[in-house]
């Protein structure tokens, strides 16, 4: 599911109330093209020129300002992934994840969303994380 603000970090971010500077552009940037949540050392890694304090401020604010998702896949890293909703408030991108454990990679099915449950009556679900593990088609195909 692609919206217009898939290829226009800057538009993403005022949508979602965040000022666009030259550090948050390349950090979103680098998100969007790897189509797949990253984990800290992933992005550090990407951005070797960009200070790593710089990173996990970006992070968290786009956390807080509903940009991002953080996904636990079981692997013991936090991964960050783009909300591609135009919410401010509400988080309305929720879908399945793949979490292959051979090469350590987390995808999206965006198409998939997590399926409904339905909790005791009292319960309050402010997230749902659908995480499936198991083996991707790149290391299928590498046997």
């Amino acid at each position: 599911m692609l919206h217009q603000f898939d290829t226009n970090p800057e538009a993403l971010m005022r949508s979602h109330g965040i000022k666009p500077t030259a550090n948050r552009i390349l950090i979103l940037r680098t998100m969007l093209q790897e189509h797949r949540p990253l984990s800290l050392t992933e992005i550090e890694t990407a951005l070797e020129s960009v200070d790593k304090s710089i990173i996990s401020r970006t992070l968290a604010t786009f956390r807080e300002h509903h940009l991002l998702h953080a996904l636990e896949d079981g692997s013991g890293s936090q991964r960050y992934e783009v909300c591609r909703c135009a919410e401010t408030e509400a988080d309305t991108d929720r879908h399945v994840h793949f979490h292959c454990e051979i090469c350590g990679k987390t995808y999206c099915f965006e198409e998939s969303p997590v399926p409904e449950v339905a909790f005791p009556q009292g319960f309050e679900v402010l997230n749902a994380n659908y995480m499936a593990h198991g083996v991707c088609p790149d290391c299928r195909r590498k046997g």
